[in-house]
Parts: structure tokens; C-alpha cells; sequence
């Protein structure tokens, strides 16, 4: 069974204010899915549009309805480095692993930057392992990822690995080569699963968990007995999965209204991400049920 880690929205009332009883059946949900564990507080949770509070008590309440064996891993990040200090501080026992990605506002330029920017957080928490969350298509920061690795291992003692989020298997690639029995380079793109299940990836992150994790388990299944055209078949599932939503208007937005429509109350996005009617959902299911991927919707507890 794969490592799946979903990343996780921020449940809302529909007054757009934080809905932190939803984390209770949220998490129920994810486990009778088999999710492994959770990424708080990232891209897909809209954690720059919440405040340091409000990320707080998210990962509070995710603390606090965690199952045995049930991973949390908290993102830190921010533009300001003594907000995310403090916010890797309060992740002390209540997260397993805090991650955070570059400052994506004034860029980063070079890996001197970064590794102290890194260490500066990693400090903060240290007996948490610290992943460097890698995902330039937002934070706008290119640099030589193994590079980075290489130094962050000497001088960053917590250091854990990565989150991976690149469309980029070579690159991903190095970093598995390069990392050490004690690390973990997560996988971060949906859309390339597959392959990476072909470059050696043994840990996921991703948000299209939250909906269709028996797709990809699916997928995992059938490349592990060797029915790889089967598996390219359903990874091509997971892509249309995603072009479908897209075309409703931002992903994270529609991807998120999907769930509250089938049942898990998670209220509305946060400016500036697309909520839809019910009957722009209804759509949706039709077409979902018309390309065969609705039967790998996850199920309700």
C-alpha cells in the first residue's frame, strides 16, 4: 500500500471563518481511505491566507483528532522568518515533522540564503525532523536542489529530506540518489505518480489524496504485479481527474467544493480561489461517472 499523504484543506463555516470541529470526521475520513498522514498548513490548505492564529489552532485541532500511526507533518513557512520560527516552536508536540518552503515574496537567491533560512526555522524545533519543502513553481526560487541537500545534511542536524513538488523525475531522481537512509524525498506531483513509482518514490504528498486515493492505490497495485498498461490507464484517470476540475476555475478551489458536495464538510475557498453551485457539481459527477473515474472516489466513513 503506498505512503499517501494528503494534503489537507482548511475546513470553513460558510461565513469563511475556521470550522475546527470538521477535523474530527475530516480525519476519520482520510483514514478509512488509507492515508497514511497529513501535510497541514501548505499550498493546498491556503496557508497564505490565514493568519499565524489560525494555523496554530489548525494544526491544534489536527493534534488532537489524530489517530495511532498517523502522521502530521506541519508547514512552517513564511515571508517573515521569526513568524515562521515561531510557528515551527508551537509545532512542538503537536506535529511529527515541520516543513517549510522558501520566502517566494523578495526570492531567495542562492543556497547560503536558504540553508540559513532553513537551519534559522529548523532551530526553532529541534527535536522535529525538518523537511525542506521544493516547489518553485510558486516560490519562484530555482536553485540546485542536490546541492542544497548535500550542505543541509551536514548543517542542519534535523534535516529530514524533502517535499519534491517539480515536475522534474531527473532532478527528483538525484535527490533519492543522494539522500540517506534516514531521509525521505517525498513526491509532490499528482499528475506524475506513475513515473515516479518507476524512479524509486516510496512517500507522496499530494491534495488529489483527499478525493480519489483509491485511484492511486489503485495504481501502486497494479505496478507492483507488473500490469504497468493497466496502471497507465488509471494514472491517465488521475490526470483527467485534475483537467476536469480545471476547467471549473482554480483547482484548489473546485477540488475542495467536490468534497463538501459528496459529503465532507468543508465548507468554502478564500478569496481568490472558485466556489460553485451544486448544480455545477451535479455536472461534474456527470462527467466523472462518463470517464469511469467516479468509482475511485474515496468513501465516506
Amino acid at each position: 500500500m503506498p505512503n499517501l499523504i494528503a494534503a489537507t484543506y482548511a475546513p470553513l463555516q460558510s461565513n469563511g471563518t475556521l470550522q475546527l470541529n470538521g477535523i474530527e470526521y475530516y480525519t476519520k475520513y482520510l483514514t478509512h481511505n488509507r492515508i497514511k498522514g497529513v501535510f497541514v498548513n501548505g499550498s493546498t490548505g491556503d496557508f497564505v491566507s490565514l493568519s499565524i492564529q489560525e494555523r496554530k489552532e489548525l494544526l491544534t485541532a489536527w493534534h488532537q483528532n489524530k489517530p495511532n500511526g498517523f502522521q502530521i507533518i506541519n508547514h512552517v513557512g513564511h515571508t517573515s522568518l521569526p513568524l515562521a520560527q515561531e510557528l515551527a516552536a508551537h509545532s512542538i508536540g503537536k506535529a511529527d515533522a515541520i516543513s517549510a518552503l522558501a520566502p517566494y515574496y523578495y526570492p531567495i537567491t542562492n543556497n547560503n540564503l536558504l540553508i540559513q533560512y532553513c537551519k534559522s526555522i529548523a532551530e526553532a524545533a529541534p527535536e522535529l525532523p525538518f523537511y525542506y519543502y521544493h516547489i518553485p513553481v510558486l516560490s519562484k526560487i530555482q536553485i540546485d536542489i542536490v546541492a542544497f541537500m548535500k550542505r543541509a545534511k551536514t548543517e542542519i542536524p534535523n534535516f529530514a529530506g524533502l517535499k519534491f513538488t517539480e515536475n522534474n523525475l531527473m532532478g527528483f531522481t538525484h535527490c533519492l540518489h543522494n539522500s540517506t537512509d534516514n531521509q525521505n524525498i517525498m513526491f509532490g506531483v499528482d499528475e506524475m505518480f506513475l513515473p515516479s513509482l518507476g524512479s524509486g518514490a516510496h512517500s507522496w504528498v499530494g491534495s488529489t489524496y483527499n478525493q480519489i486515493a483509491p485511484l492511486y492505490q489503485a495504481i501502486a497495485n497494479s505496478f507492483t504485479v507488473g500490469q504497468h498498461q493497466k496502471a497507465a490507464s488509471l494514472q491517465q484517470k488521475a490526470i483527467r481527474f485534475v483537467e476536469i476540475l480545471v476547467a471549473y476555475g482554480s483547482f484548489l478551489g473546485v477540488a475542495k467544493g467536490l468534497l463538501d458536495y459528496l459529503g465532507l464538510p468543508l465548507g468554502p475557498s478564500r478569496f481568490p480561489h472558485t466556489n460553485l453551485t451544486t448544480n455545477v457539481y451535479s455536472k461534474i459527477m456527470r462527467t466523472l461517472e462518463n470517464e469511469g473515474i467516479a468509482p475511485y472516489l474515496g468513501n465516506l466513513p
